[in-house]
């Protein structure tokens, strides 16, 4: 007798449901698993300098800041409305620190210098010592509210996409007017906020350390040696870790000012093109700071020189003249800053390092 053939069913065996979200968890770890396990410095796998070396001239710390402040001041035209639109703005929402207070500062100067042996130290050294004393308020109110601090954060994102979106352009070599760097510019707000928010997050550490030193202090924690030494070590670990994480998340913030990238999306970009460049980052961030320091000095202790002669005569006495200069002077650190970085940015992706060109009027 003829042996029957039996005929294969063309169905498909049905997919088990039940550990379905199991299965695509597993999916979705191996996906990552595979991303990271390729990428340098993503796993406790060794990797060497040959995997990430990328040749790309970046010019030095000091032809950095020569040519951010060459920038700024050819574009003045621009970077002037811009500051003053922000000064308004920050009158206006937060409000001018106090002419009083200013003078408070100063009278608590004077009664100290009273009980040194001389009883002066010079208008120089007073101006220094007045600078250094309301450089920390830039200017601004001391009694904001929660709502000031608010204003504060969002007039520091419009400067800072406005004066990115600006050299964008310009660098480019086209022309722009801030009526249009002011509309177009607050696209990616929302995504420069997030961005804004995970660089607070990654702060954290030396928030912590600020907390721990001020209760140290209180207790004489830091009187012991062995004890002192220990929170050296502890406090070098919470700024190299606040340092490491937010070396990328600068660059983010930069990165995310281009039209149709999302906060995550510019997050992970940074931290790939800052990889193997965090300690040049960090000594461009020294930089940053030294030559600001440098800035401040410069511009404004003729300021103060110059208000402490003026408040001799009578009616210069209500005259909030510091204060306004200390805000304005904040509202260009805030531009010079972005600036800078921005600049930096642009070195790292390997554009063209040359300045500005020369417009046809």
């Amino acid at each position: 007798m003829a042996r029957k053939i039996s005929k294969k069913s063309n169905k498909k065996p049905e997919k088990r449901t039940r550990f379905k979200c199991f299965n695509k968890l597993r999916a979705w770890a191996k996906r990552i698993y595979k991303k990271y396990k390729t990428s340098p410095h993503k796993t406790f796998r060794r990797s060497y300098r040959e995997d990430y070396k990328r040749d790309i001239e970046v010019p030095g710390i000091m032809h950095h800041s020569a040519v951010t402040f060459r920038v700024i001041f050819k574009n003045w035209k621009l970077f002037l409305p811009l500051i003053i639109i922000a000064v308004v703005a920050a009158v206006a929402f937060i409000g001018l620190m106090n002419e009083s207070t200013y003078q408070q500062f100063q009278t608590v100067l004077d009664q100290t210098t009273e009980q040194m042996e001389k009883g002066d130290i010079g208008v120089v050294a007073k101006s220094g010592l007045l600078l250094i004393s309301t450089v920390t308020t830039g200017g601004l109110s001391s009694e904001a509210s929660e709502s000031g601090t608010v204003f504060a954060v969002l007039i520091f994102l419009i400067l800072w996409l406005t004066t990115i979106f600006i050299l964008r352009h310009r660098l480019a070599g086209r022309k722009i007017k801030l009526r249009d760097a002011l509309y177009n510019a607050m696209t990616p707000l929302v995504s420069s906020f997030v961005v804004f928010v995970v660089a607070v997050i990654q702060c954290i550490p030396i928030f912590i350390l600020i907390i721990v030193y001020s209760a140290a202090v209180q207790t004489e924690f830091l009187a012991t040696p062995f004890y002192a030494l220990i929170f050296f070590i502890f406090a070098a670990l919470m700024i190299l870790l606040s340092g490491y994480l937010l070396s990328s998340s600068l660059m983010a913030m930069v990165a995310v000012s281009a039209p149709g990238l999302y906060p995550m999306q510019a997050l992970r970009t940074a931290s790939e093109l800052m990889m193997g460049r965090r300690v040049k980052f960090v000594l461009r961030l020294v930089g940053l700071i030294f030559m600001l320091a440098i800035t401040w000095v410069a511009v404004m202790l003729p300021l103060i020189v110059f208000d402490l002669f003026m408040k001799q005569f009578e009616w210069t006495h209500g005259v909030p003249f510091v204060p306004v200069c200390l805000l304005v002077m904040t509202c260009f650190t805030g531009v010079y800053i972005s600036a800078y970085l921005y600049l930096y940015y642009r070195w790292t992706l390997g554009y063209d390092t040359k300045e500005l060109k020369n417009d046809k009027k």
